[in-house]
């Protein structure tokens, strides 16, 4: 493996660079875990970025590489018990896979993923998943229901290996990343054994090339016909991500069989939410039954939510704005419960409806408004706040600053709504206030 300093940054030359970080470290909290565990830039953006990811199930995905040519074994999707052991016959009656479908990853320590030795012992899997709350370290400690399950033919099994692709941003290419560690979380391989991820940095203008795909190849330890196998799928894997705009490609395991052939035992994709008008066919795959309901809500809004793990709601007009509240917020001593950006045209419906999402997570024990009146204006806020705060039954405390465009209207509307409203004059003071009523709450 060739060992390099630094990715290739704009206007570098064309070559592809691929060696060990040996800056990695363990995965900080947040969904850009996985960007800084395995050692690229810009995990701080990513970390919101990510929120704007589609997801989509593993058998979905794995219908989508099948179609450019990555090779994925068969498989069924049963909703029913019955239909899980009609799906294992259908895979000849031997031994299969029974894998609970939820969008999140550890699903085989949860007891997501069982063997099944014929199809009467499928349907007795089927029916232990079907309805269960499957916990693993993704999901929380309340879990997520199983509502179907995915039936695949098993295979003689080498050798467990990975592969994932995702954008690196600073850099501006997209970073593939393969380990002799497959079938655990890469970002504890990133952690504990950071030289064992092999990484190329992919050229826009060439496309992911033959010989980045035989350099991984071998540095994954390939002989053989399996190193053509493994381009091929490499390549198919790389089509696919750029095909659908997706913004993660994870193949965890990537197997070996005994008869060399390289199978995507696993497969996750997420899409950029911006590209979805592009792909009805990926839009339509989205489940709403695995996705945050308030998230959900504020989508019909065109609003921009994002629940996170705290007790202080938040409503800002402005992306930047809103990350440097949460940051003044966890400065003060508090912690955030939700991203919300109403953006710079919000009406006064839009910005009820936010107010009402806000409200409706259990775990909020305050709420802080923080608006700088632009193309915004604080009298068109200051009527949302109070309609929503009417509509709802506000008993919560709630701490408003308000500044900019209208805002001395603003306030007089807020102070003559007979809402128990507490007003601060500046940010830092506003984040202080709503920490202390949070704790007091």
């Amino acid at each position: 493996m060739v060992r390099s300093p630094a990715p290739p940054g704009p206007g570098a030359d064309e070559r592809s660079w691929s060696g060990q970080d040996g800056g990695a470290r363990g995965p900080p909290p947040g969904r850009g875990a996985l960007r800084r565990a395995i050692g690229l830039r810009g995990g701080a953006r990513e970390d919101q970025g990510a929120r704007d990811r589609v997801k989509i199930h593993e058998y979905q995905a794995k219908e989508i590489l099948r179609k450019f040519g990555v090779a994925v074994p068969r498989g069924y999707l049963a909703v029913t018990p019955l239909e899980a052991e009609g799906a294992a016959r259908q895979l000849g009656g031997g031994i299969c896979a029974v894998k609970a479908q939820i969008h999140a990853g550890g699903r085989g320590k949860g007891g997501g993923v069982r063997l099944a030795r014929s199809p009467d012992e499928a349907r007795q899997h089927a029916e232990a998943m079907l309805g269960m709350m499957l916990k693993t370290s993704q999901t929380g400690p309340d879990g997520q229901q199983v509502r179907k399950v995915y039936l695949e033919e098993g295979c003689r099994i080498a050798r467990e290996l990975y592969l994932g692709m995702t954008l690196d941003r600073d850099v501006g290419r997209l970073a593939v990343m393969a380990s002799v560690e497959g079938g655990v979380d890469i970002e504890e391989v990133a952690a504990q054994h950071p030289e064992r991820i092999l990484r190329e940095w992919i050229s826009p203008l060439t496309g992911l090339m033959p010989f980045q795909a035989r350099r991984l190849a071998f540095g994954l330890g390939m002989q053989g016909d399996s190193v053509g196998a493994f381009v091929r799928f490499a390549t198919g894997l790389y089509n696919a991500y750029v095909a659908t705009d997706a913004s993660l490609a994870e193949i965890n395991p990537l197997v070996i069989t005994v008869g060399g052939d390289v199978l995507a035992l696993d497969a996750k994709m997420n899409f950029d939410d911006n590209a979805l008008y592009r792909h009805p066919d990926i839009a339509a795959m989205r489940d709403p039954d695995e996705e945050d309901p308030k998230e959900a809500a504020a989508r019909e809004y065109d609003l921009s939510y994002i629940t996170l793990d705290g007790d202080i709601g938040c409503m800002v007009n402005g992306a930047g704005l809103a990350m440097a509240t949460m940051d003044v917020i966890q400065l003060s001593g508090g912690a955030p419960a939700n991203f919300l950006d109403v953006g710079g045209g919000a009406d006064e419906e839009k910005v009820t409806a936010a107010f009402k999402i806000i409200l409706s997570d259990p775990h909020v024990k305050a709420v802080l408004v923080n608006i700088f009146g632009g193309i915004m204006k604080c009298d068109v806020i200051a009527n949302g706040i109070v309609a929503a705060a009417k509509q709802v039954g506000l008993s919560i405390p709630l701490v408003v600053r308000l500044e900019g465009t209208n805002v001395e209207l603003g306030k007089d509307i807020l102070a003559h709504s007979e809402l128990a409203i507490t007003p601060a004059d500046d940010l830092g003071d506003a984040a202080r206030k709503v920490v202390q009523a949070a704790r007091a709450a």
